[in-house]
């Protein structure tokens, strides 16, 4: 197998892992009402079903189909930057970026079938199925109010990765030669040679 396969496994197998998990995970809370509201560990983590229309973190600020085509646009624009700095990336850069994209694809799926299958809308209408909720509070103050999925907890866990070790993982920059550095050096015994063929002519102009 080529580097740029080695490469490209590395980028593509993370991203189908998170897209079955996501989805399997989702459609065994979505179709198991036992599942909708459980208390996992009291006080600290939960399953609390919800379908979000919006983007991550409950904002909906424009229309579902008008997220779901930005979120396809830049997950198309997120690969196509990667395929063109595959030669220079590293294989953690590539599973960490196969996470995000697995982690996309996953809530993509959910956009474009997910208003089909549930009866409520067509394709880019879905709601992206959340369930995950870590519901610790201080007093009356919620740590983390958010509901989220396994698609979000792979996108979350490569940024963090990505910027804690940025300087290590992310691709390297192809470094910019100066014109001077670049110009032939010719060896010893022809710059010599040249020199002596300068001499020549000067001595030949002075002569006429």
């Amino acid at each position: 197998m080529s580097i740029r396969s080695k490469k490209l496994s590395a980028l593509i197998a993370p991203a189908v892992v998170i897209v079955i998990l996501d989805q399997i995970s989702k459609y065994l809370v979505r179709t198991n009402t036992d599942l909708h509201r459980v208390d996992l560990i009291e006080g600290w983590l939960a399953f609390n079903f919800t379908k979000n229309p919006g983007m991550a973190l409950g904002m909906d600020w424009l229309s579902t189909p008008t997220i779901s085509v930005i979120a396809i646009l830049a997950t198309i624009g997120i690969f196509t930057y990667i395929y063109v700095t595959l030669e220079r990336a590293n294989f953690a850069y590539l599973i960490c970026m196969g996470l995000i994209l697995g982690g996309a694809l996953g809530n993509i799926t959910d956009r474009i079938f997910m208003g089909i299958v549930g009866g409520y809308g067509g394709v880019l209408d879905g709601h992206v199925v959340d369930f995950i909720h870590f519901n610790l509070t201080i007093g009356d103050w919620a740590v983390f109010p958010y509901i989220f999925n396994v698609a979000d907890i792979a996108i979350s866990t490569s940024i963090i990765i990505l910027l804690l070790f940025h300087k290590v993982i992310m691709p390297i920059e192809p470094e910019e030669t100066d014109a001077a550095d670049t110009e032939e050096v010719m060896p010893p015994e022809v710059q010599v040679h040249e020199e002596e063929k300068s001499t020549g002519n000067e001595r030949v102009v002075s002569e006429e």
